[in-house]
């Protein structure tokens, strides 16, 4: 019965000088390279998969970054508007903001009087002329309170209540109920990001096990041979790590790219539905960590499921 040579005996070890290490590395990428372009239909194909796995993540993720962007700038004018009823006298609005003043989480009491809110609706309405025709001033006294970023929801709608118990009040809009719903959406946005991202994760390794394995098959009959003559299992594998790198990284570069293009699409409409809100719109958009770290994710999961294959083939073929 023949005996089976071991790798040391026959192949050689792979301590090598560098300069050769580094040429074999350069020749199993360029085969790689040489492989993907013969096949190149369902190498796009490949592509596309692990770029939609890496992308709905990352869309998630740049939505969940542009909400907190949004509720950061908004955070800072935090607090309540008072509306007084049409027709109170000038004493109690002026006293209720000085009153507002002095309460330590108020940054800010804007007191609006009804002539100050005239001519600021004449700047910017479209039937200005037509107020020339009434008597009187329909627009109330208003006062605009801001508060400190870090007070409570059960203090700023005490201040609130209070507020709305003093003379002359009609009514008290308090602008934070809309905020607390914005970081609850933010928290379900986070959460489907967290579960998209471990579960298109695995899909991506899927896929790029699946190819390599494929790739596998195809050089069954040159693995056998290196096989029989002592070729050691990294040596084998090393091919094959390379696919799956080059499937992680092409598949994170087609994930870049469908997320600009969303982005894109999307810019328009989200700046005209913030400007209605009279708030500028900065999308936060791929910067260069952002995009290195799409890549290593790319490369990582490529590498995995590459790893993965080519093991288990590899142990077959060595039984």
């Amino acid at each position: 019965m023949a005996v089976k040579p071991k790798p040391s005996d026959v192949w050689p070890s792979d301590r090598r000088p560098r300069r050769a290490f580094g040429r074999d590395h350069v020749r199993v990428a360029r085969e790689s390279f040489t492989f993907i372009s013969q096949r190149l239909g369902a190498t796009l194909l490949v592509w596309v998969l692990i770029g939609i796995a890496l992308a709905l993540p990352t869309a998630l993720y740049l939505t969940e970054r542009n909400l907190a962007a949004v509720a950061g700038e908004w955070q800072e004018n935090l607090g309540f508007s008072i509306y007084f009823q049409p027709g109170v006298a000038a004493e109690a609005p002026a006293a209720l903001a000085r009153r507002l003043r002095r309460e330590p989480d108020v940054d800010r009491a804007r007191l609006i009087t009804p002539e100050q809110a005239l001519l600021e609706f004449r700047r910017h309405a479209a039937i200005s002329d037509a107020l020339d025709l009434l008597d009187d001033n329909p627009l109330p006294a208003t006062i605009r309170v801001a508060v400190a970023a870090d007070v409570p929801a059960a203090r700023l709608t005490l201040l609130a209540d209070h507020a709305r118990r003093s003379e002359g009040v009609d009514e008290v809009a308090v602008e934070r109920a809309w905020l607390e719903r914005l970081a609850t959406i933010r928290e379900v946005v986070d959460r489907i990001y967290q579960v998209a991202a471990v579960l298109l994760g695995i899909g991506a390794v899927l896929v790029s096990s699946a190819s390599v394995r494929l790739a596998i098959e195809a050089r069954l009959d040159e693995l056998q041979v290196l096989a029989l003559v002592g070729a050691s299992k990294r040596f084998m594998r090393r091919p094959f790590l390379y696919l799956g790198v080059i499937y992680g990284v092409c598949g994170a570069l087609v994930a870049a790219m469908l997320v600009s293009m969303a982005l894109i699409w999307l810019e328009a409409p989200l700046t005209r539905l913030f400007g209605s809100y009279g708030r500028g719109l900065e999308l936060v958009r791929f910067d260069p960590t952002m995009f290195l770290a799409l890549l290593a994710s790319g490369t990582l999961l490529g590498w995995l499921g590459a790893r993965i294959a080519s093991d288990q083939r590899l142990r077959e073929l060595a039984v």
